[in-house]
């Protein structure tokens, strides 16, 4: 097929996010007997989910203490469950089990979980979280735990295989994936900002509008857009703060236990939720039982996952680089980066964590595998921005929040074509000048 000169929709990025958009465009334009998927293409450097969402954990949670992202995050989840065999959804449930520190948080999340019918279930007190979870796991041992938040929908997907469905899905609607393509910036109409072609190493794509999802990206596409790096918010106490850093990079830690999945499985002998557990008890190292490694709040997340070949999760990220993320190299990614690789201390915590929570992981931490991980953009607040600039370019910055919003897309795809989403509305660039910022939670996880 020849190379397109002219597109009427051009999306940059095959993740979860550009491919989302390119499906749910393609479909809502032939509805309205606008055309078809034809007119739309998408534009990735390298391959279909060869980025962030190639790598990603696949958890799909409503566990968030901001209201508007638990509304959107319900909206996704209703996606996933759409067709969970294409999108090797698997519904098991998530759980949050956190300290006292965290209650009241988490008492706020299920409260408004009740308020938009999303089917949870909440224990608090110390004894009671104890017994609901050794009713699951016979062998549950975690300390300092006061409540557990129990979601019955949400689960994970197998990461790359959901975005080939996705890409499936798009292509079925005549979308074309012009892969292998990198692009090198854009052109601009003479008498407005916005943009009127994409100059890609294969020669320019005149379009009429512009779709960005980039993932980790998000700064280097920002600045080729020529936006600002410095911006102005006002805080939750009225005070304007000037030049303050668009965007940071977070490493992201995680890896795998190479045991069987069926390890984890639950007494009744089912798969188990995705399991998360914050708590602020010391952990020690399962390896000597007394080299502490640390005595503040801490958290990680896992779940029996046959894709990665045993118990995949993490634990927090932690800053890298300057503010502004200046001096960051994204590529290469994930694992074939040099400069942002998980630690062996990342190991010995994350597999001790494991046999803090459970007698069957003691002396497992030699299993541990170095695979997952990679680099973060984040915004100042750490949640998304979806919205429009340069007259014609959508930007869906998720600040990593990204492969579970499987649903962004067909919002999306909605404000395209004109149709503006209350559920994108809490997350516009403007809500940092006009301090409409999300609520902040106590939890040790930037993104919660």
């Amino acid at each position: 097929m020849a190379f397109p000169e002219k597109v009427d929709y051009a999306i940059i990025g095959a993740g979860i996010h550009g491919l989302s958009t390119a499906w749910h465009l393609a479909a809502k334009l032939k509805a309205k007997g606008k055309g078809d998927g034809s007119k739309i293409v998408v534009i990735d450097k390298d391959s279909i989910a060869a980025g962030a969402s190639g790598v990603a954990c696949g958890v799909v949670r409503n566990n968030y203490y901001q209201p508007a992202m638990r509304e959107l995050m319900a909206m996704c989840v209703e996606v996933w469950e759409s067709d969970a065999k294409k999108f090797h959804y698997h519904d098991v449930g998530y759980m949050q089990i956190s300290p006292a520190c965290m209650e009241n948080d988490v008492a706020e999340i299920y409260a408004q979980q009740k308020n938009i019918g999303y089917d949870s279930v909440f224990i608090q007190g110390e004894k009671d979280s104890e017994n609901y979870m050794k009713k699951m796991f016979g062998d549950w041992q975690a300390k300092g735990i006061t409540s557990v938040l129990h979601e019955k929908r949400g689960g994970y997907a197998n990461n790359t295989s959901a975005i080939y469905g996705l890409a499936d899905k798009a292509e079925a609607e005549g979308v074309r994936i012009l892969t292998g393509t990198t692009v090198k910036g854009f052109q601009y109409g003479s008498n407005s900002s916005a943009v009127t072609g994409i100059e890609t190493d294969k020669g320019l794509i005149k379009c009429d509008q512009v779709i960005v999802g980039p993932g980790p990206w998000a700064k280097s596409f920002w600045d080729m857009l020529d936006l600002p790096n410095k911006i102005t918010i006002k805080g939750e106490d009225g005070n304007i703060h000037k030049d303050y850093p668009m965007w940071h990079y977070w490493m992201l830690t995680e890896g795998v236990l190479r045991v069987d999945p069926n390890f984890l499985k639950t007494d009744d002998g089912n798969m188990p939720p995705v399991i998360h557990v914050d708590t602020d008890a010391p952990l020690y190292s399962d390896s000597d039982k007394q080299h502490l490694i640390t005595d503040k709040l801490w958290g990680i997340y896992y779940k029996p996952d046959f894709h990665f070949g045993g118990i995949q999760g993490g634990s927090s990220p932690y800053k890298v680089g300057e503010p502004g993320g200046e001096g960051v190299n994204v590529d290469p990614y994930g694992n074939k980066s040099e400069d942002f690789v998980i630690t062996d201390e990342f190991a010995d915590m994350w597999s001790s964590a494991l046999a803090f929570c459970h007698k069957r992981f003691e002396g497992k931490s030699h299993l541990f595998k170095k695979d997952g991980g990679g680099l973060g953009c984040f915004t100042p607040d750490c949640f998304p921005v979806f919205d429009q600039f340069r007259e014609n370019v959508y930007l869906i910055a998720d600040s990593n929040h990204g492969y579970k919003m499987i649903g962004v897309g067909k919002l999306v795809a909605d404000e395209v074509l004109g149709e503006k989403s209350s559920l994108l509305e809490p997350f516009r660039f403007s809500r940092y000048e006009q301090g409409k910022l999300h609520p902040t939670s106590n939890s040790p996880f930037p993104w919660s």
